[in-house]
């Protein structure tokens, strides 16, 4: 390596990351210089989930009808999502919701009609959904589905 001592010897090392949203796992891979005698570790490091700062959101429109009565739930939303930052970001929306017993968080970006996975530096995105769910046999549907909070996921910034 050509260091003049062992104490001025660096690497550059990968290191997993994984955090957890509701019960998905996501991981990323972070690159970090650590000196020469450095363990590298061998399982993913837990983190806490890269939350998007001067972040906010705005619900336009929200409906949700427990049954249409052909055996679906119908949900449809508009919400605004504002990125106040000076940079590009790239990542998803994360909603808590409330359904009259529990507040669960999630990533419904793969149902929505506008997932929102980028927005633009100053700028913001409409993320829409209108989807109509079917509803399993002997099971009722929820009364109530109320979107409590939504934050963004800032995958790279």
């Amino acid at each position: 390596m050509g260091c003049p001592s062992d104490d001025e010897c660096t690497q550059t090392i990968e290191i997993p990351q994984t955090y957890f949203v509701g019960n998905q796992s996501y991981t990323q891979i972070i690159t970090q210089e650590v000196s020469c005698d450095f363990e590298v570790p061998e399982v993913p490091e837990i983190v806490e989930a890269p939350v998007l700062e001067n972040f906010s959101y705005e619900i336009l429109s929200f409906s949700y009808e427990p049954n249409t009565g052909n055996d679906t739930t119908l949900l449809q939303y508009e919400i605004q999502l504002n990125n106040h930052n000076n940079f590009d970001v790239s990542g998803f929306p994360i909603l808590t919701i409330y359904d009259g017993n529990l507040e669960y968080s999630g990533n419904l970006s793969a149902d929505a009609d506008e997932p929102c996975n980028e927005i633009s530096a100053n700028s913001s995105c409409i993320l829409s959904m209108n989807k109509e769910y079917e509803i399993e046999p002997g099971i009722l549907p929820q009364d109530t589905y109320q979107i409590v909070n939504v934050e963004y996921l800032a995958i790279n910034e």
